[in-house]
């Protein structure tokens, strides 16, 4: 394992996100001792054979050698895992977690870990087939002096992401603005997909800008494990309330439509336009010399056409869509108060750059916006993907109320498999296209981290 004394990285807990870290620190020179399930150690001895890092069978071993120890386990299984491998733990180390929902997690370290070892939590915001360079890595200075969170921000510089300080209260927040909705918007979708039996994408009505972004992020989400939502969804305590006023939204949103009651649904989507954008009423930022304090992410829906799954048949393909989806989104973000740009510049993930992006391209024109309500008021055309879609954020969000994770595994796995044939063409169009919209606003330098943890100020 190397020279005496030298600082060794652990982690318990061999995933895809395992993996990634593991890979990072060992090709950057630091010495690694992984762990995974004991079924999974032949397979794991294995993949790291011809590589310098050391697979041991259990967490005993990587807590009593690492300095740096970092659980990549299901948030689900957090309290499980440290009560048994945490007593191990060896004194004077830094004991971490990658987990998505922070209040099991830190239960679970103040419950299980000795009192002689710190601790400095993390989450990098993106998954384990993103580049960790520019990506926000979360760091929580829990119970630890400010030496230890430095050497933490020194075992992380081979990352090259983006340091964001915050506490797990703040954490477990912006994730849920900036990710429970988003993936109860997409799962509710592709649910949506399932029930209809229609690939939407084969419809000329689904083919241009906005419903490529929309179509290519649900397959990303589904094409992933399905406990990588759940974890966040069920046991974040600021998710339930949001995923229950997305369902509320797009209900209340739907009602409106099927009344054709055009002038109730565009009082809310202009109230929603300038309270979570602060876009004026029939002016659209940065023409006929009104300014715009930010370059917008998606600059044209024709940017996007390229990245379609489908070819339209005609030339004269509707674009008109009641864009039932979005508007729930910004509904939702209103009714609770949030303001999403906020997020996005500190721990936004590549997820909810897209999706944001959308949501402010089609609320930036009021061109744009009054063509969806007016299709949504009056154009039947959208009419049952729409109940669909309505039907599938209620059944979404009780499954999230119930707290069960058996029944979102079922859901979530259902969908999956309708949508399989085609996530490895979305793979190939989502790399791309995450690229675009990266590229058009997202942070392009790593920022030094400030000499004192700062917190961002969150509204729940």
């Amino acid at each position: 394992m190397g020279v005496e004394n030298e600082f060794i990285i652990g982690i318990i807990g061999m995933g895809d996100m395992g993996k990634m870290y593991a890979n990072n620190f060992y090709k950057s020179g630091w010495s690694c001792i992984v762990c995974d399930r004991p079924e999974n150690y032949d397979s794991l001895f294995a993949y790291y054979r011809d590589t310098p890092v050391h697979v041991v069978k259990n967490g005993h071993l990587v807590s009593r050698k690492a300095d740096f120890v970092i659980y990549s386990v299901e948030a689900e299984f957090i309290d499980r895992v440290v009560g048994e491998y945490g007593a191990s733990t060896k004194v004077g180390a830094i004991v971490s977690a990658q987990t998505s929902v922070k209040a099991p997690e830190r239960a679970a370290f103040e419950r299980h870990l000795p009192h002689d070892v710190h601790v400095v939590s993390i989450h990098s915001l993106h998954g384990p087939t993103v580049s960790p360079e520019g990506q926000p890595l979360v760091l929580i200075q829990h119970t630890s002096p400010d030496w230890v969170l430095r050497k933490a921000e020194d075992v992380f510089s081979c990352f090259r992401s983006r340091y964001v300080y915050l506490t797990y209260e703040e954490h477990d927040i912006v994730t849920a603005n900036t990710q429970a909705v988003t993936h109860a918007a997409f799962l509710s979708m592709g649910t949506a997909w399932n029930m209809s039996q229609s690939y939407p994408w084969e419809l000329d009505r689904y083919v241009n800008g906005i419903e490529v972004v929309k179509c290519n992020i649900a397959l990303r989400i589904y094409a992933n494990k399905w406990h990588v939502y759940a974890g966040l969804a069920i046991l974040n305590p600021s998710a339930h309330a949001q995923v229950r006023q997305f369902a509320a939204s797009a209900t209340e949103l739907f009602k409106l439509m099927i009344a054709g009651d055009y002038h109730g649904l565009k009082e809310r989507a202009l109230d929603a336009r300038r309270r979570v954008f602060g876009y004026k009423d029939g002016v659209e930022p940065g023409t006929n010399g009104s300014k715009s304090e930010r370059t917008p992410i998606l600059l044209s829906e024709s940017l996007l056409d390229r990245f379609s799954l489908h070819q339209p048949s005609s030339q004269h393909c509707s674009a008109r869509n009641s864009h039932l989806t979005i508007l729930a989104m910004v509904d939702c973000w209103n009714r609770l108060g949030i303001h999403p740009f906020d997020h996005l510049d500190v721990a936004g993930t590549p997820l909810f750059r897209m999706w944001i992006g959308v949501a402010e391209y089609l609320f930036r024109s009021p061109d744009r916006l009054n063509t969806a309500l007016e299709s949504a008021s009056f154009d039947i055309s959208h009419r049952s993907d729409d109940t669909e879609f309505v039907v599938a954020t209620r059944g979404w969000s009780e499954v999230i109320e119930h707290g069960s994770f058996s029944h979102y595994k079922d859901k979530f796995e259902s969908t999956a498999r309708f949508l399989e044939p085609r996530f490895e063409e979305a793979a190939r169009m989502n790399k791309e296209m995450l690229k675009v919209i990266m590229e058009s606003g997202a942070p392009k330098t790593v920022k030094s981290p400030p000499k004192k943890p700062v917190s961002l100020p969150l509204s729940q």
